[in-house]
Order: C-alpha cells, then structure tokens, then sequence
C-alpha cells in the first residue's frame, strides 16, 4: 500500500492552493476542481479537511464523476489512464486536474465540459 493512500488530503490541500495561487488561479476555482471530481460540496470539503480524512476515505466516499475517465495525460511520467490501481488513479486524476489548471487551462477544459 502507498504512503499516500493514509496521507491525509488537508496536509496536500495547501500544497495545491499554493501550486495554483502562484500560477494565478484562485482557491475557489482550486475547489471547483475538486467538487467536479468528487461530487462533493464545499461543506463536505472542508469537513474532510477539518477532520484529516485520508486520500483512502476521502475517496470511498466520492462520488467520482462519470466524465473522470477523460481525464488522460502523465503526472511525473506517469500516465494517469494506465494507472492500475483505482485509489491511486483517483489520486492522479486529482493531481492532473490540480496540474491542468495551474498551467492556466480554460475552466471548461479542465472539467471537461
């Protein structure tokens, strides 16, 4: 099992705002992106980061968005369509998304819309 699996998503959150603040995108957008891919609200977001939850509950929990499979690309070499594990292709479609939209990709691109 990864390390990352039990890393709790609230210790990467600011990791991610601060990837895409320097980049100029914005905090709300950064959760815009989450919401997309989970399903959840800003609530619940920020409940799963008040409490630590862990990538590895953070996830069951999801409710993966049926176009996160388009998400396609590498993410530190690694193609993120040919990840086998399905909790660290969650993971790495997170990370593309995050990636996506720090490199100042339209919105509706990012989500596939």
């Amino acid at each position: 099992m990864s390390r990352i699996f039990t890393t709790s998503v609230a210790s990467v959150y600011p990791h991610y705002v601060t990837k895409v603040e320097k980049k100029g995108r914005t905090k709300a957008e950064l959760n815009e992106v989450i919401t997309w891919l989970t399903g959840y609200d800003d609530a619940q977001l920020q409940k799963h980061l008040d409490e630590e939850t862990s990538f590895e509950d953070f996830f069951a929990s999801a409710d993966l968005n049926p176009n996160a499979s388009l998400i396609t690309g590498s993410v530190c070499g690694v193609r993120v369509q040919d990840v086998e594990d399905p909790l660290m292709q969650k993971i790495r479609y997170l990370d593309k998304l995050v990636d996506e939209l720090a490199k100042g990709k339209a919105m509706d691109k990012v989500l596939r819309s």
